[in-house]
Parts: C-alpha cells; sequence; structure tokens
C-alpha cells in the first residue's frame, strides 16, 4: 500500500546563537576597512600626477613611455586590487556573522598577507598620501583580528551557548 509524504510536518527550526558584541565589533572593522579601502583607491586615483612623479625620481633611466605604461599598469592594479579587497571584507565581515569558522581564519590569513603587503609597499612609487593610508586599512584588520579572536568569538564560531 502506498502512503503518501506527509506535507504538514515542519523540520524544526535550528537556533542561531546571537552574534557577540566582539563579532560584531569585527564586522563594523570590516565594513570599516572596505570603506577605508574604496577612499584609498580614490586617494590613488587622485594622486595619479605625484605617483608618476615618484616613478620618475625612483627610475630616472625609464623613458616617458615607460613611464606612462608603468604609471597605467600602477593605477589599473590599484583599482583592480582595491575592488577585490572591498569584496574580500565584506565577504568575510558576511560569513562571520553567520557564524562560520573558516571566515575568522581565513580573514586572520588575509590581514597578514596585508601586513606583509603594507611593509613591503613603504618602498613603493607612489605617492606620500597613498603610503600614508595603507596603514589605515592596516589597522581596520588589526582591530577585526583582535576583536574575532576574544574569548565570546571563539564561543560563537564554536557553536558554545554562552551560560
Amino acid at each position: 500500500m502506498y502512503q503518501p509524504y506527509p506535507t504538514g510536518t515542519q523540520l524544526p527550526e535550528v537556533q542561531r546563537q546571537p552574534v557577540p558584541p566582539q563579532v560584531k565589533n569585527a564586522i563594523w572593522a570590516m565594513y570599516a576597512g572596505a570603506a577605508a579601502t574604496i577612499v584609498g583607491v580614490v586617494i590613488e586615483i587622485l594622486t595619479v600626477s605625484a605617483t608618476k612623479t615618484a616613478i620618475e625620481k625612483r627610475s630616472p633611466h625609464l623613458t616617458a613611455s615607460q613611464v606612462s605604461s608603468t604609471q597605467h599598469v600602477l593605477i589599473i592594479g590599484f583599482v583592480v586590487s582595491g575592488l577585490v579587497a572591498v569584496a574580500a571584507w565584506i565577504f568575510i565581515a558576511r560569513a562571520c556573522r553567520n557564524g562560520n569558522a573558516w571566515a575568522r581564519t581565513t580573514g586572520t590569513v588575509l590581514f597578514g598577507l596585508a601586513t606583509v603587503d603594507t611593509i613591503l609597499s613603504a618602498t613603493a612609487p607612489v605617492a606620500g598620501p597613498v603610503k600614508a593610508w595603507w596603514p589605515v586599512i592596516w589597522l581596520a584588520g588589526l582591530v577585526a583580528v583582535i576583536f574575532l579572536w576574544q574569548r565570546a568569538s571563539t564561543a560563537f564560531f564554536k557553536g558554545i551557548h554562552p551560560s
């Protein structure tokens, strides 16, 4: 005898624990990092002529065409990497809000890479305001990582309900 599948039965709703303040603060820091990255890209675009001058000073042997090409590559690189960084900030922030433990680890690894990049970029031939803004973005990452690894955040990512 054929028995139809019951349609009135609903699966129990999974209870998500509330996002602790530490994780909320980390998420806000990540959104601030995304906003700071956008501001950084704008600064990079607005200081194109200063970047060109920095390239000329650093490499006086380059022809005008080579300086122009280098400048264009740098600007395209700034814009593309800036857009990728903004997407990463937002993606990681939303994944952290959802309690995905991999997002905390990934965000920390990306912060480590950003630390190396910030240090190595100190000698890049770019305008002074651009170099001055990079640590602002880095600080947003530092704040986020500090909040993500606090005890309450760890409990949230492990799915442990606070008592």
